[in-house]
């Protein structure tokens, strides 16, 4: 039992990074803007959490930090794109390869630095519970923020009228532009907003999954969390089942190669990825549900003077 409860502690572990950066994303898509650059946000967020807690020795400016710098790298993703109409698939990889670059550079001096322990949520009894105790009651702080934040997404997409209109900006722009709402700041508050969660994911990477730095601290995680993003037909508390999917493939193939399981090490380290293409293969079968959730004018350039 107890094994079974440390696995499933770490599957919820390597998921919640997971459910920041696809939510976050999945509001940028919403309003009609494919950001490729998640994985150099990630970075970017991963280093300056680690420097913000490690230089002032807390976890909150350490967060705050994270978000920081994936809104900065967001922000300039939406510059040259929304502002510049540069094409948003090339501005995204450019963004990724600046990212990873860029958080090399400044994690140069953190590369062997123990980061801080941040100490996970006790609550007294329910915590000490056989089995669901730590699994519900015991985890870090910020899982249950990745939680909350999936249903309130979900709540403003669905539930309000700016979600609203973000959700008409993404299917119709032209039309949402003609009744007077503006379509570049709609997409530029939700590609900040994803810049935002993408920080926090890697933040939550160097400050909780593993408290250090290291330059492949992401590990391909923004391009899981992409194909998350699709996976859950862009519907937000779907992207938790999905984050707890990939997430547990992550958590089990460490598992079996420390079991020694006869398979080569280099196949089940490919696992993670390789559920990702069956999904998305699988997904993209269905043309029906794709069609019905995905928006109209996704990666579509907007200008108001056309």
């Amino acid at each position: 039992m107890d094994l079974v409860e440390g696995i499933l502690i770490t599957i919820i572990t390597a998921a919640t990074p997971l459910i920041f950066v696809a939510i976050g994303e999945l509001v940028s898509e919403r309003s009609g803007v494919l950001n490729l650059g998640v994985e150099g946000m990630m970075a970017v967020g991963a280093v300056c959490g680690f420097a913000g807690g490690f230089l002032t020795g807390s976890a909150v400016i350490g967060v705050l930090a994270a978000i920081a710098g994936g809104m900065v790298m967001a922000a300039l993703f939406a510059v040259v794109t929304l502002i510049f109409v540069a094409n948003q698939v090339a501005s995204g990889l450019a963004l990724t390869l600046f990212g990873l670059g860029l958080s090399a550079l400044i994690g140069e001096a953190f590369v062997g630095t123990p980061g801080l322990d941040i100490p996970a949520v006790h609550i007294p009894f329910l915590s000490d519970l056989p089995l669901v105790g730590e699994l519900i009651f015991g985890q870090d702080p910020l899982t249950y923020v990745a939680i909350a934040l999936a249903f309130a997404v979900a709540w403003f997409l669905f539930r309000t009228r700016a979600g609203l209109i973000l959700r008409a900006v993404g299917d119709n722009h032209g039309s949402a532009h003609a009744l007077g709402y503006g379509v570049v700041r709609v997409r530029f508050m939700a590609v900040l907003f994803g810049g935002a969660c993408a920080g926090l994911g890697g933040g939550y990477l160097s400050l909780i999954y593993t408290p250090q730095w290291s330059g492949d601290m992401t590990a391909g995680r923004g391009w899981i969390a992409l194909g998350l993003v699709v996976f859950a037909s862009w519907r937000p508390l779907r992207v938790i089942g999905g984050a707890v999917l990939f997430g547990g493939v992550s958590i089990l193939q460490l598992h079996a190669q420390a079991l020694a399981v006869p398979v080569p090490s280099q196949f089940l380290s490919m696992l993670p990825y390789l559920t990702t293409i069956v999904v998305l293969v699988l997904i993209s079968r269905n043309q029906t549900l794709l069609r019905i959730n995905t928006p109209a004018c996704l990666g579509q350039p907007f200008v108001p003077t056309r």
